[in-house]
């Protein structure tokens, strides 16, 4: 399921990345283009006016100055005098002749370049320039009617666009040949930035399954010792049957109290879980927590101790119930694992406006590999440790609830053995 997910989130991203790539490259090459058509229209008009200011102050044409012109400037040129052709060697190829006359035409018929409009009493030239096809080749083309020496100069210029077209087409090759690039390169990059975005939810998708396995798991163990009491309270004696009820009534509360921390988690898991925070006295909070398991402390043999700053600790901006539930859990973990004859040491210290809560202990402690996986749900390092009050969501908990305050809380070593969890709250 994950890996075709994973090929069409590449495909999709691919093409709609490349499709914008190719539309604004299309844009691009477009003003370009256009940008270049313009340039070397603005160079054929440039050469056009040359020549005609040249014939103009001339009284004699040069057939030198009209070849070094046409060799500069590539222009063919047609030049009438009167309606006859002056002969100028190399300046255009005498198949080009019907060329000039349509050039001379198009002039007419679309620009209006008459020569019937001059009398022997014109001094002013008329020109246009204009983008001509012939035998299916592009040209820019000018037709030019210039009165000179009491006669009519009828010029007719064409400008083989050969070299224009071979720039615009590399230019689109070059932009296809980096579109194409690009988009193989969007495709890569969106292959392993796809791939990254679907692990978590592989990794969730993992988490779920483990979650409701080791559910499951937990669920059963007291369903089964239900069921198995039930069934021999038929035939059981009425002390027998006292006893198996009993058994019953506790397997019912620890199945109660999975059910209530799997809700808890579901509550933080979806941001349904209420916080009501007020101004928090947290030194009064610890002193409640040493207060309720200190008896049970001293029935394990187990040292309780408490620390806390000798000046005045500012309040916190917290949920009371929810923060004494993350120190209930806690202290009952350290409880559950510190051996008899150890050492539990509650402390409270204030950094600026920082305030850190520690729960240390002296017992077996916690392998650096495991720091982070002790907060994973149904977690335990003892994969030994048969507790039946302990079903590894506890520290889950904590943790959830700690985030949700925008706080931090992570396990480290105990200074001569054992681990300390530590929460940290501005």
């Amino acid at each position: 399921m994950f890996k075709k997910l994973h090929i069409r989130l590449t495909l999709l991203c691919t093409l709609v990345s490349g499709f914008i790539l190719v539309f604004m490259s299309f844009i691009c090459l477009s003003f370009q283009e256009a940008e270049v058509r313009e340039s070397y229209f603005s160079d054929f008009q440039v050469n056009v006016n040359m020549l005609i200011s040249y014939l103009e102050t001339q009284s004699i044409i040069s057939h030198n100055w009209l070849s070094q012109f046409h060799t500069d400037t590539h222009l063919e040129i047609d030049i009438q005098d009167n309606g006859k052709t002056l002969a100028f060697g190399t300046l255009k190829p005498s198949s080009k002749d019907s060329a000039f006359e349509m050039v001379r035409e198009t002039a007419r018929n679309e620009y209006r370049i008459y020569e019937e409009s001059f009398t022997s009493q014109s001094l002013l030239s008329n020109h246009a320039e204009f983008e001509f096809v012939y035998d299916g080749t592009l040209y820019y083309a000018s037709a030019i009617l210039l009165p000179k020496n009491k006669g009519l100069l009828n010029i007719a210029i064409l400008h083989n666009l050969n070299e224009l077209q071979h720039k615009i087409s590399m230019q689109r090759i070059l932009f296809a040949g980096a579109n194409v690039a690009g988009i193989f390169l969007l495709a890569v990059f969106f292959w392993f930035f796809t791939w990254r975005m679907i692990l978590p939810l592989i990794e969730s998708r993992r988490k779920q399954a483990e979650f409701i396995a080791s559910a499951s798991h937990e669920l059963r163990s007291p369903l089964t010792v239900m069921l198995s009491c039930l069934s021999a309270m038929k035939n059981a004696c009425p002390e027998n049957s006292e006893r198996f009820a009993t058994t019953i009534a506790l397997e019912g509360k620890r199945m109660s109290r999975l059910i209530d921390d799997m809700l808890t988690l579901s509550s933080t898991d979806t941001s349904r879980l209420d916080l009501h925070k007020s101004a928090v006295e947290l030194d009064t909070v610890l002193l409640s927590a040493y207060e309720k398991f200190e008896s049970l402390a001293r029935e394990k043999g187990i040292s309780f101790h408490i620390t806390l700053p000798d000046s005045s600790v500012p309040c916190c901006q917290c949920d009371k119930e929810r923060i004494e539930q993350v120190l209930s859990i806690l202290i009952d973990n350290a409880l559950s694992y510190t051996p008899e004859g150890g050492k539990i040491c509650l402390s409270l210290q204030t950094v600026s406006d920082k305030l850190t809560l520690r729960v240390a202990d002296n017992g077996p402690g916690i392998a650096d590999t495991e720091k982070e996986a002790v907060f994973d749900r149904f977690y335990r390092c003892d994969k030994s440790h048969k507790d039946k009050n302990h079903f590894g969501l506890g520290l889950c908990i904590a943790r959830e609830i700690i985030n949700m305050h925008k706080g931090k809380l992570w396990v480290e070593d105990t200074p001569g053995g054992g681990a300390s969890f530590v929460i940290l709250l501005r």
